[in-house]
């Protein structure tokens, strides 16, 4: 065992107390960020016109700020960028993280001195929270990949701009730099496909230990390595391989092919990090969820997920959330955001602690007809009929068909590309219907009603996302595949890939 493993063990004993006392006074924590955000943000610009001097309590807090999208909120980032200061939080940002939105175009979040050490230090807490458990401080000794975007930064407004995975590359502590792969030069590689070659050339004969990144591309670096090595699996590429670190989307849909294409089952920390900030992370291998970070610089307010929509939405703050019940997440930070609405939405499965699953996308949902469908159970219904017919999911997404051919009831498409395909697909399609129709009431009414017909499923050629995330510049990094639209752009899109 090496020196740098049994230093390990103390610190993250060290660490997972303090973490663990945290989230035992999460709502005490977050009334103290709370009251200094206030405080630091009552000079600001922003804070002057809302009137932060003025606010004494949470309640005079929602009446005085509204929660804001990035397109309300785009004005005040627009002033930083201009090189106003001390705009949104004190000075100006210490970069800016560049993400895609939907209405907005490209978006241009702050990171500020005072909220790096969110982003950097959970990382670090997820990591040393696990060594902790499970006393596995192994993996230390070998070497780590992250699959991560470009750390080359650009400057807008004399600020430093970029992919959030690539600012937190510069980040990375001294202790595991020398573990780092894939070199600096072709981290810098911005065509995913070239990228991928060049990590394979660099990789193949180390003693990997640890993976980060998003699962789809895990499981595209993993197929490269399998074609230059010709091994039957990871495992005997990288028999020491015990550590998987992946956030950005449900790993369900994933599981199967990837630890197929291990070889093995091997542990895994789930991780909600975005350009917002690191709102939660999984600390135990036993207890489902994801720990709030509570403690950490953001105070945190949730909408029930059925009001998103709503003009006047009930706010409600950590102590008084429900376990069960469908939020959308809304953050205030000291990044400078204020009753900023993330577009993420998560449901509590625990309330002590408080631990939350990510259940999809504000804007990824299916109500054309009323229906109101969400990420999670449109997984839910796929994976359980895939476990049933020991199929494999690559990829899939689902669209609503609202004007079928003449004479059809209109009806959910679901674009779905298998490695192993059930061998009855009508029968597999049902099995997905009727999941769907346990888990959603108002699909089964519109079902039972003959408003809507069964599902139907669409075979999707191999590596047809892949082709398809290519064509739109999308490939790789932190891109991801939505699982549910309400319109037909992306189903058009992929007509194409179609079987």
């Amino acid at each position: 065992m090496s020196v740098k493993s049994l230093l390990a063990r103390p610190f993250a004993a060290v660490i997972a107390n303090r973490v663990l006392k945290g989230s035992s006074r999460a709502v005490y924590a977050q009334e103290i960020i709370f009251n200094k955000l206030l405080k630091a943000g009552s000079t600001t610009a922003f804070g002057r016109e809302h009137g932060f001097a003025r606010i004494n309590s949470y309640d005079e807090f929602v009446k005085q700020v509204p929660v804001r999208e990035y397109e309300a909120f785009k004005p005040y980032i627009e002033r930083v960028k201009q090189g106003e200061e001390n705009v949104l939080w004190k000075g100006k940002p210490l970069y800016f993280a560049k993400s895609s939105g939907t209405t907005s175009g490209v978006k241009y979040i702050p990171i500020t001195n005072d909220s790096i050490g969110n982003h950097i230090n959970t990382a670090r807490n997820a990591l040393l929270m696990y060594i902790s458990e499970t006393g596995n401080a192994g993996f230390v000794n070998g070497k780590l990949i992250f699959l991560s975007g470009s750390p080359v930064l650009e400057k807008t407004g004399g600020i430093l701009t970029g992919r959030l995975s690539g600012i937190v590359n510069h980040h990375v502590p001294a202790y595991l730099r020398g573990n780092q792969l894939p070199s600096y030069a072709t981290n810098c590689i911005d065509d995913w496909e070239e990228k991928v070659d060049r990590i394979v050339e660099e990789t193949w004969n180390q003693d990997m230990t640890l993976i980060s990144g998003i699962p789809p591309w895990v499981q595209m670096y993993f197929e490269k390595l399998l074609q230059k090595t010709g091994s039957k699996n990871i495992k005997e590429v990288f028999p020491n391989l015990s550590l998987l670190v992946y956030g950005g989307v449900n790993f369900e849909p994933y599981r199967a092919k990837l630890f197929a294409t291990i070889g093995e089952e091997i542990d895994s920390i789930e991780t909600f990090p975005a350009s917002e900030g690191f709102f939660a992370f999984q600390s135990s291998q036993q207890e489902a969820g994801l720990l709030l970070n509570a403690d950490s610089g953001i105070f945190f307010e949730f909408i029930p997920a059925s009001e998103i929509d709503s003009t006047n939405p009930t706010r409600l703050r950590l102590q008084d959330v429900e376990a069960g019940v469908n939020y959308a997440l809304v953050v205030s930070s000291n990044a400078g955001l204020w009753a900023y609405s993330v577009g993420d939405t998560i449901k509590f499965v625990s309330l002590d602690p408080y631990r939350l699953v990510v259940t999809g996308r504000t804007t990824h949902f299916i109500s054309a007809f009323g229906e109101h469908v969400i990420g999670t159970e449109v997984e839910n219904a796929l994976m359980t009929a895939a476990a049933a017919a020991k199929a494999e999911i690559v990829e899939f997404t689902v669209a609503p068909q609202v004007n079928p051919v003449a004479g059809e009831l209109p009806y959910h498409e679901w674009f779905v590309e298998f490695s192993n395909a059930p061998a009855d697909i009508k029968g597999f399609s049902k099995q997905v219907d009727d999941g769907m129709r346990r888990k959603n009431i108002y699909y089964d009414d519109l079902i039972t009603g003959n408003i809507l017909q069964p599902l139907k499923i669409r075979l999707m050629q191999k590596d047809a996302f892949r082709n398809y995330m290519k064509s739109v510049g999308k490939l790789g990094g932190q891109n991801k595949v939505p699982r549910l639209s309400n319109n037909r752009l992306l189903a058009d899109a992929l007509q194409p890939w179609i079987v």
